[in-house]
């Protein structure tokens, strides 16, 4: 029997609304148009322009991760595959890691390092609080892991591992690598490579650089590439092997067909970045997660987490007992065409403030539209008083940067990492 085609199938101009939704919550995140315009391009994957294009995805990337490292690559997956390649490649069969777990992702990179068969010690802390420096140092005198990892930003839990330029500053001292979840966080807030002593940053796309899902970047140092090309045996993995990789991002030799229109949509998310300046982008995250947790919090909200570990680039809001999440981002949905994120079992909902998401526009409206669908469920809020709150914050936070000077410092910025 030949099997027919499936009938009835919708066009996708009549599944999605007609009205394009504001995406704020934990990611994907909205992109700027010439993101989205390069998406759509695709060209020859081995070609002279593509080598070029990835020349100045590296040179790019360099300044994004504050490093030097000659060991940038991409990867053809969502930042759980740039995740996989870090411990695929760092992580040796038998030997020690120890994984500091306090959420969703952070366990799930101690799990990724049990499926390649190491020895995981797991450092669980309170899914409410930050890693402390003096337990992750007892946890390593104890057992001398040969790796630790760590998430920067946890967004499944809304928690920031504030003290982690401590943390690899002591792993370091012990001989330990450390390799950083820095998904949600790359560009968002601080986070320097080098002067940090990490051995591996990991991050995705659609989230704090504003660019698509499914495309993701890793930057090893030096140091964690000594030790991945001192590594005996063949590698399990093959699409993730980073020395075949290295081929195609160093040598120009195949390695799989390159997810073109995604490098290509990295290149410009990288570039606005470049061209905005780390510190000016730093300052205009924290001024918009400022304001809308004030905001937040004036219009009679409570927030997941205390300010001593709370993330900045996604604010966990708690609900009163008898409102679902689901009941609530319905609502939102349908009658105001934002979008949130629910969580990973606490009672909470999530907003993001990573790249676009972090612009006056968009937290005004995600702030009214979250006010005005929780009074329409029956919650007491006062949206006026946090209206007024948010935009009170932002103007503390008023600053206008040059275009013309923010070009500068990038250029200088990206050439002094080239």
């Amino acid at each position: 029997m030949i099997i027919q085609p499936p009938r009835h199938i919708t066009p996708l101009d009549n599944i999605l609304p007609d009205e394009p939704l504001l995406m704020m919550g934990a990611g994907p995140v909205p992109i700027p148009e010439r993101v989205a315009a390069a998406n759509s391009i695709v060209i020859n994957h081995l070609g002279d322009t593509m080598a070029k294009i990835i020349e100045q995805v590296k040179a790019m990337s360099r300044y994004v991760f504050q490093t030097q490292s000659d060991h940038i690559l991409g990867v053809a997956g969502p930042g759980s595959a740039a995740m996989e390649m870090a411990i695929a490649n760092m992580v040796v069969p038998g030997s020690k890691v120890l994984s500091i777990c306090n959420g969703f992702f952070s366990s799930r990179l101690a799990d990724m390092a049990e499926r390649v068969e190491a020895e995981v010690i797991r450092l669980e802390v309170n899914e409410k609080e930050a890693a402390c420096p003096e337990i992750v140092e007892a946890y390593i005198k104890k057992h001398q892991p040969k790796v630790l990892t760590i998430v920067q930003g946890e967004t499944s839990n809304t928690v920031c591992n504030k003290h982690l330029k401590t943390i690899a500053g002591i792993a370091r001292q012990y001989d330990c690598l450390v390799i950083v979840d820095a998904v949600c966080t790359l560009s968002t807030m601080p986070l320097e490579m080098e002067n940090w002593n990490i051995d591996a940053i990991i991050t995705g796309g659609q989230k704090g650089l504003s660019s698509i899902p499914g495309v993701s970047l890793i930057a090893f140092s030096d140091r964690a590439w000594d030790h991945i090309e001192a590594r005996k045996g063949r590698l399990r993995h093959w699409c993730l092997d980073a020395k075949l990789a290295d081929q195609f991002w160093y040598k120009k030799a195949y390695h799989y067909t390159a997810p073109v229109s995604g490098i290509l949509a990295m290149h410009e998310a990288l570039r606005l970045i470049c061209q905005e300046t780390l510190p000016v982008r730093f300052k205009r995250h924290l001024r918009s997660s400022t304001a809308l947790q004030a905001g937040l919090e004036t219009m009679g909200l409570s927030l997941y987490i205390k300010p001593e570990a709370r993330l900045n680039s996604v604010v966990g809001i708690n609900l009163p007992k008898d409102l679902a999440s689901k009941t609530l981002l319905t609502y939102m949905s349908a009658h105001y065409r934002v979008e949130i994120s629910g969580s990973f079992g606490a009672n909470i909902v999530r907003i993001g403030q990573m790249g676009e998401q972090s612009r006056s526009h968009h937290i005004f409206r995600t702030l009214h539209a979250l006010g005005a669908s929780m009074k329409a469920l029956g919650v007491k809020v006062d949206i006026p008083a946090g209206v007024s709150a948010l935009e009170s914050t932002l103007e503390i936070f008023s600053f206008e940067p040059t275009v013309s000077a923010a070009c500068l410092q990038a250029q200088e910025a990206v050439t002094s990492y080239s």
